[in-house]
């Protein structure tokens, strides 16, 4: 008898599964008609179409996939990958998707940390941005247009071949896409002068739930404070206007490394007291990591302190022979550079290489896991070799810890839906790496850092434990990929949001009030839950 249910059961099981199969087809195929009817003649969209059927698919789908854990045979796949070229192909992309009951999740870069912008459960097709990539700098009125396609490195070569003493404060990674970095908020080593990416922002290009380009001005002060910060609830993001901020035509860069027994521990207390107050142009993240120690598979912490001055290293050293003679930089730690050599620098690239490698979109994927803590209060000494202990029973691990103050402290908590202002001490950015495929290697090492984060809890932020949206983190809470439950997104809102949640949950209800732009952590409308 129970062979007999087994055997009907598995004969259902695969009915259910080719009629869901066939579903998809009839859903895709009406889709893929409606696409022409919604796009610029002069731009045919056909050009930008690669259906699961196409020769081309899988490399289009794998070249911006960054986290290997997404790159499975068991991952869910795009029924479609339309990488636009043109902006009326976003429009169709967005009108034929809902008319059709699809899912869209909008790729820039691929460094969503969860791949929540390649990846569904749910029938999707995934609006790819990468080919709009076009920069438009204005020295003379020190702004630029730029597309969501484009790459932080893009961005930053075609600034510094128009001005050497313009630049634009956001992260370190060139590969990263700016749609998703400026939707999260933006964070990079010059925040403590300039503040955020989405801090000089003061305009927007916008696909919203109709179709219907928008911008600052006729979407409305409420969806422009939205965008800035609140992630890919709202819209698709054409393109951005962004504020140039000025550089010195020398800037100074630095990278040294203390041992526990070099006194790394003393050193790394005194920067939590001192590293928020210093001069807003110097920028000093710490960062801690398991290396090998002396002896035969024994292991110890070194934290590397690297620096970004906007200045000659001749006041750096004395600002810090002042502020923090601790760390003991001399002159020969000190490199002084072109503010977009110190681009190259900051991505760990070999002293030397040309700025040229900006432009360079490498295929590259790792297998990884990240999570983020915010801190308010100095962590005491006895807790500091704790957390060392930790991290060597762990690794491999590291940890980022970025300075605030300065420019971070006078911004409104309130000025965009990045709330994480006045108050913190540092930004903590826990993150381990692995290269052995399957499933139980990925649930060993994402255990190993939850261990650590766990371990961090008395010392970070409390009710709610804060995060960063731009370093995405499932754990915190999470929604179905077919529907939003209001009190499940409150739950991952109040620690990427705070305060600024209920608003953009009333956003949200105005200008996507079915939740068609939705993700496992997307903001939701404004109900006890919507289904899709």
């Amino acid at each position: 008898m129970k062979a007999s249910m087994s055997a009907t059961l598995s004969v259902v099981s695969a009915l259910l599964l080719l009629v869901s199969l066939a579903a998809s087809d009839t859903v895709l195929d009406r889709f893929l008609q409606c696409l022409p009817s919604h796009s610029h003649p002069s731009h045919p969209i056909s050009q930008a179409i690669y259906s699961n059927t196409n020769p081309s698919f899988e490399s289009i789908l794998q070249a911006l996939i960054k986290n290997r854990r997404f790159l499975t045979p068991a991952t869910p796949k795009p029924l479609a990958i339309i990488a636009a070229v043109h902006e009326s192909h976003v429009q169709a992309t967005v009108i034929c998707a809902k008319s059709n009951g699809l899912q869209i999740r909008i790729r820039s870069g691929g460094h969503d940390y969860e791949g929540l912008s390649y990846v569904s459960a749910v029938p999707f097709v995934i609006l790819d941005m990468f080919n709009l990539r076009s920069i438009d700098i204005d020295i003379a009125s020190e702004t630029a247009w730029v597309q969501s396609g484009a790459t932080l490195g893009e961005l930053y070569y075609n600034i510094a071949s128009k001005s050497n003493i313009h630049g634009f404060p956001a992260g370190v990674c060139p590969t990263v896409g700016i749609g998703g970095h400026f939707s999260g908020g933006g964070f990079g080593t010059m925040m403590r002068k300039h503040g955020l990416s989405v801090d000089n922002i003061i305009d927007a290009q916008l696909v919203d739930v109709n179709g219907n380009i928008l911008y600052r001005k006729t979407m409305g002060e409420d969806l422009f404070w939205a965008i800035r910060g609140g992630g890919a609830s709202f819209g698709v993001i054409l393109s951005w206007k962004i504020s140039l901020v000025q550089v010195p035509p020398t800037v100074t860069a630095f990278r040294v490394a203390r041992t526990l027994e070099e006194g790394a521990t003393d050193v790394f207390y005194k920067w939590q007291l001192v590293a928020s107050k210093l001069d807003k142009d110097l920028f000093i993240r710490a960062m801690s990591q398991v290396v090998k120690g002396s002896s035969e598979g024994s292991k110890r912490i070194s934290i590397s302190f690297i620096g970004l001055f906007l200045g000659q290293s001749g006041a750096l050293l004395s600002l810090l022979s002042k502020s923090f003679p601790e760390l003991g930089l001399q002159q020969k730690d000190c490199k002084e550079m072109r503010w977009i050599e110190s681009v190259v620098f900051w991505a760990n690239l070999p002293n030397a290489t040309s700025t040229d490698v900006l432009l360079n979109r490498p295929n590259q994927a790792s297998l990884f896991k990240k999570k983020s803590d915010f801190v308010k209060y100095v962590i005491p000494k006895n807790a500091l070799e704790s957390i060392w202990k930790v991290m060597i029973k762990v690794e491999p691990i590291w940890m980022q810890w970025n300075p605030y103050g300065g420019r971070m402290d006078e911004i409104s908590a309130a000025a965009t839906p990045f709330p994480h202002r006045a108050g913190n001490l540092f930004k903590i950015e826990y993150s381990t790496t692995w290269i052995e495929e399957g499933i139980e290697a990925t649930n060993h090492h994402t255990s190993l850092l939850r261990q650590l984060h766990d371990a961090m809890a008395p010392y970070v932020s409390k009710y709610p434990r804060e995060a960063f949206l731009n370093y995405r983190d499932l754990d915190i809470g999470s929604n179905p990929s077919n529907q939003t439950i209001f009190e499940e997104a409150k739950v991952y809102g109040s620690k990427y949001f705070k305060d600024n949640f209920p608003r953009l949950v009333t956003v949200k209800s105005r200008v996507d009030p079915d939740n068609f732009f939705k993700n496992e952590q997307s903001i939701p409308v404004n109900c006890a839950r919507v289904k899709a």
